[in-house]
């Protein structure tokens, strides 16, 4: 299960940074 957070807390971490990327371009 704490493998499966993660990689969930890492697939919204990179999503976050790929808005924010999206924004600022």
């Amino acid at each position: 299960m704490f493998f499966i957070d993660l990689n969930i807390s890492i697939i919204i971490f990179i999503l976050l940074i790929i808005c924010v990327l999206v924004g600022v371009a």
